[in-house]
């Protein structure tokens, strides 16, 4: 069957006769259209035992801090509220996979767990595989195509990896069956955090909590549906003309959500599908193809996370540039506060340090002027990818890392060579005042961004 292929068993353990069967909750942090829950709940049905559901809370996320976790917490607050009403235990702890998910094992007859593509996600899974004693099932909720099925090795372009994704995407588009849990939760007193009081805690996490938390969005599933029925009713149809003008707001506002695993990407393009509208190819273009082109590069390039992931020409041009004269220089704090002489830069950078969110287009922008502005290309890869993961709510996940990757030539072709940025696509700041009212955003970011 096609569901069957988000399935992969991670070791050779053979299934226990214990108390219960494990769900460790950790990228698909929802209920709804959750595939890796809907198996758990049927591995439980089978088994006749209770499903229980954990999420472990680690201060060492890599580079997460107060405003990405307090958004996560708004979701998770909804998925313990969820479960409760579907008789299932949900069990928060603030403690490390690595340590938690093994210790609760030793009474499950199994650990099914979702998918994730960083490092940290899959450096979990391998150790859990290894340490417990009972199988460890991995079930892909985060894309609508499994990578493999789509490619074995990284993809060039969106190019060469659409015709691969489009003959196959109608078979993945299909709604995810909720099942019932037969047997209670157990009435077992488990340590747990509770999601509800979040607020009462938070506080008291290690983590960096300079960056505040933002208001513009709130996270949970409810939240995301409700910005997507919007999307889908008001913008869509014009979707393809007007997502690119940042001056508008024409966009779905769903990648915080798909970050966090608090929509599922299934859900959304069947929304889209049945929806109908001629803003549907370019919506879905930028969702599937797009979205899980960057899944094929973290999956498949181990240096995604610096500037050795770019392809040789692009390092080449890059280097060979790197000694020409730049009219402006910045260094990184001049650029975390905004202080260069670009007010249409400034704007991107405090729209992001403000919202949690850039428009897309002007973080090509953005991306590309920080590459103007500094005297290195490798500086300025890390730089970039900095502020890119301490300020979006959507970074620090496959789609941010290539996002950056791609202002440095990634996915792309090579250009007429020029000075600074060689071969790689150059952008200018008449180019922004051709295309759109630039003005009418920077008094838009102004005004969201004014004290």
């Amino acid at each position: 069957m096609i569901q069957d292929t988000r399935v992969q068993t991670l070791n050779k353990q053979l299934q226990k006769n214990r108390e219960f069967v494990l769900y460790w909750m950790q990228a698909s942090q929802r209920t709804e259209w959750n595939h890796a829950l809907e198996y758990a709940i049927s591995k439980a049905n089978e088994s006749s035992k209770p499903l229980i559901v954990l999420f472990c809370l680690t201060d060492t996320f890599p580079e997460a801090n107060l405003r990405h976790y307090q958004f996560m917490l708004q979701g998770l607050r909804e998925v313990e509220r969820s479960l409760q009403e579907r008789g299932i235990k949900f069990i928060l702890q603030h403690e490390s996979p690595e340590i938690a998910v093994p210790k609760i094992s030793a009474r499950a007859d199994m650990v099914i767990t979702d998918r994730g593509y960083l490092k940290v996600q899959r450096s979990w899974r391998s150790h859990i595989a290894r340490e417990i004693d009972c199988p460890l099932i991995q079930v892909e909720s985060d894309v609508v195509v499994p990578i493999e099925i789509v490619s074995e090795k990284e993809q060039y372009a969106a190019a060469t990896i659409r015709p691969r994704i489009l003959k196959l995407v109608h078979d993945y588009i299909v709604p995810v069956k909720e099942r019932i849990p037969l047997i209670p939760a157990p009435d077992d007193d488990f340590e747990s955090l509770k999601a509800e009081q979040f607020e009462k805690w938070i506080g008291k996490l290690k983590i960096d909590q300079s960056v505040q938390a933002v208001d513009d969005y709130q996270g949970g599933t409810s939240a995301a549906r409700q910005l997507l029925d919007r999307f889908l009713e008001a913008k869509l149809e014009k979707y393809d003309e007007l997502r690119n003008d940042p001056s508008l707001d024409f966009t779905s506002h769903m990648s915080p959500y798909l970050h966090f695993g608090q929509i599922s990407p299934v859900y959304i393009a069947w929304k889209v599908l049945e929806r109908g509208s001629r803003g549907e190819e370019a919506y879905l273009e930028e969702l599937i193809v797009r979205r899980e082109l960057s899944m094929n590069f973290v999956y498949y390039n181990k240096n995604y996370d610096s500037f050795d992931c770019l392809h040789e020409w692009v390092q080449r041009t890059l280097l060979e540039h790197a000694g020409d004269s730049r009219e402006y220089i910045y260094d990184s704090d001049e650029f975390e506060q905004a202080k260069t002489n670009d007010p249409y830069w400034n704007a991107a950078q405090n729209e992001m340090r403000y919202t949690g969110k850039m428009h897309g287009y002007m973080r090509m922008y953005w991306g590309k002027k920080i590459i103007e502005w500094t005297t290195k290309p490798q500086d300025a890869y890390q730089i970039a990818l900095y502020l890119n993961n301490k300020y979006e709510l959507d970074g620090r996940d496959p789609n941010g890392f290539t996002g950056v990757a791609w202002c440095f030539g990634k996915h792309d072709r090579a250009w007429v060579e020029r000075k600074i940025f060689g071969k790689i696509r150059y952008m200018n700041a008449n180019g922004l005042k051709r295309k759109f009212d630039i003005d009418a955003y920077v008094r838009k970011v102004e005004q969201k961004t004014s004290f």
